[in-house]
């Protein structure tokens, strides 16, 4: 359990905004030294400003948390600068939408590249810098929180690509969770499961690459974007407020972290289904003109004329 933050190590990837940079200004109150990690060089830019202007040691870097090289020269540069971090938090994520076959293979290179393969990075380059630390000093202790998303419990549709880049993190995590628990009681984990959070995400195009550049959206996509933009600029629920949780859950050595703990119902209904051998249930029982609506605008692609 990791209740003493002071002059410990923050790596935070995903740092310009959102969960990320609202996580690294709680980590600078609590005192710790902070590894502020984004893609985007002006978010980062910003972040490294107001953070050093409060007197915080900060190392900055921008990585593609995708890239295998890049991710290991991070962990290298933390090591030499800051010796192995106490809290890592593998949080950089984008998201796209559209059904599920009319995704392209940019589309999931894209997604899993940076919501599975930056998760997966992180934890390989970082947790055996941390259980190095944990074997040589019985009082060391660290946590590795990862990002993924209530989309990793459920399967909503027409965010397929999404959905299993979450669901994947989940289970990464949950396992992550238990091969730690084999070796160490120093290092713990735990997942983030966000609901509609007004982050950023849903504007994550702007840094997408150009080599895994989009195609003309399908109506499925242009429909999905929308959707998604309403939710996420009407969640009423803020990343500070996420955040704060965030650090509540590594104090408190707890695996699940919800934003809206009223949508589980829809998880456990899931479970039901999958344990009673019954079909998926439907995911607009609750708004069942929500689902109407969806069907038939995506239907006019499938009439025959």
């Amino acid at each position: 359990m990791m209740t003493d933050f002071k002059d410990k190590v923050a790596v935070l990837t995903g740092a310009g905004s959102g969960f990320g940079l609202e996580c690294a200004r709680i980590a600078a109150q609590r005192g710790m030294r902070l590894v502020l990690v984004d893609v985007q060089q002006d978010a980062l830019d910003r972040a490294v400003e107001e953070l050093r202007g409060q007197g915080v040691e900060v190392l900055a870097r921008k990585v593609d948390v995708s890239d295998a090289a890049q991710m290991e020269a991070l962990g290298a540069a933390v090591q030499e600068r800051m010796g192995a971090p106490h809290f890592v938090f593998n949080n950089a994520g984008v998201g796209a939408g559209g059904l599920v076959w009319e995704n392209s293979v940019a589309d999931w290179q894209w997604v899993l590249g940076v919501n599975l393969w930056g998760v997966i990075h992180g934890v390989r380059v970082f947790t055996p810098m941390m259980l190095e630390a944990a074997g040589r000093d019985p009082n060391w202790r660290g946590h590795i929180v990862n990002t993924a998303s209530m989309a990793g419990l459920l399967t909503p549709p027409n965010m397929g690509v999404y959905n299993v880049s979450k669901h994947a993190v989940v289970a990464l995590t949950e396992t992550l969770y238990q091969d730690l628990a084999l070796v160490t009681d120093q290092v713990g984990a735990s997942v983030l499961c966000p609901y509609f959070v007004p982050t950023g995400i849903n504007s994550s195009e702007r840094n997408r690459p150009q080599d895994l550049a989009a195609g003309r959206a399908t109506r499925s996509q242009r429909i999905g974007q929308a959707m998604n933009d309403k939710a996420v600029s009407s969640g009423k629920v803020t990343a500070a407020q996420v955040a704060a949780q965030v650090f509540e859950a590594v104090a408190n050595n707890a695996f699940y972290i919800y934003s809206h703990p009223q949508a589980l119902g829809n998880v456990q209904q899931r479970m039901e289904a999958i344990v009673g051998q019954q079909n998926p249930p439907d995911p607009f029982a609750a708004r069942p003109e929500v689902g109407e609506k969806l069907r038939q605008e995506l239907r006019q692609d499938f009439r025959v004329s």
